[in-house]
Formats: structure tokens, C-alpha cells, sequence
């Protein structure tokens, strides 16, 4: 799907706010409701929209470990391990990655405790290195910028 400018801002505005009313959105573009639905419609159907989400706090919520670990795997038969990472709901991010290891993953416990249980289940599929974070400094939430243009 080609992308033009007011896709752009559709884009941009709901990156900021997903339960943005398409009346509303539609009177910031100069266009109305119904046409921003199709717009978005359209947007949800090439898979350029995939997913609305809900970002929360999670320290709020008792999240207060983040971690991020290399995975070095035993085998190259990784198919048990992504299923294992699949099951998993403290691993929030994971990536096959080129370069140190095989994958990195970026994950969220309450606990150390939890957080050892985890590592230990890695063991079964190989070696890792951990990273602890210290503080978040940035938290990105949208390519397109205020302009309404995708930075890469």
C-alpha cells in the first residue's frame, strides 16, 4: 500500500491517542469521520495498522526489573526454544539477532526470584548473558513524527 501524507497523520494521531473518536481525528486532517474510517480501514487491511495497545506503567504494576539477556544457543534447532519464549509472559520482547549470540530478549519481572526461575529455564536451551537496567531513558512510541513523516 502506498502511504501518502494524510495517512501519515492519521497515523501520527492515533500513535498518540488509539481511542481517538474518527470524528475528532477527522476535523484535525479537514476531513470527515466516514473518511477517516475508510482511511483506517484500509490502513488495518495491508497490515500497515496491526494492533492497538495499552501502555502502562509498569513499575506501577510491580514490574520492577527489566533485564536484558544474550541467548546462546546449544543447538541449531531453535524451534523448542522461540516455543518456549512464546509461553513465556515475562519475556516482552524478542529478537533473532546477527552479531553477539543468537537472541536478545528484553524481559520484565517483579522479582529476582522470578527473574533466577526464568534464567535457570533458559539453561535448558543455552548460555546467556544478563543485562540489568538500571533507568529507562527513552521510551519510543511512534515513528511518525509531529511533522506527520515516518523517520526511519
Amino acid at each position: 500500500m502506498e502511504l501518502n501524507n494524510i495517512d501519515f497523520q492519521i497515523l501520527r494521531l492515533l500513535s498518540e491517542n488509539s481511542r481517538i473518536q474518527w470524528k475528532d481525528l477527522g476535523e484535525q486532517i479537514h476531513m470527515t469521520g466516514q473518511a477517516v474510517g475508510n482511511r483506517i480501514k484500509k490502513l488495518e487491511d495491508s497490515g500497515v495498522i496491526q494492533a492497538y495497545s495499552l501502555i502502562v506503567d509498569e513499575m506501577k504494576l510491580g514490574f520492577s526489573y527489566t533485564a536484558f539477556v544474550i541467548i546462546y544457543m546449544k543447538t541449531t534447532n531453535h524451534e523448542q526454544f522461540t516455543d518456549f519464549l512464546g509461553e513465556r509472559q515475562e519475556v516482552i520482547e524478542a529478537h533473532r539477532v546477527s552479531g553477539e549470540g543468537c537472541y536478545h530478549l528484553k524481559i520484565k519481572v517483579a522479582s529476582q526470584d522470578q527473574l533466577n526461575l526464568l534464567l535457570n529455564a533458559i539453561l535448558n536451551y543455552g548460555n546467556y548473558t544478563l543485562y540489568l537496567s538500571i533507568k529507562e531513558i527513552k521510551q519510543r512510541r511512534s515513528l511518525i513524527d509531529t511533522a506527520g513523516k515516518y523517520h526511519a
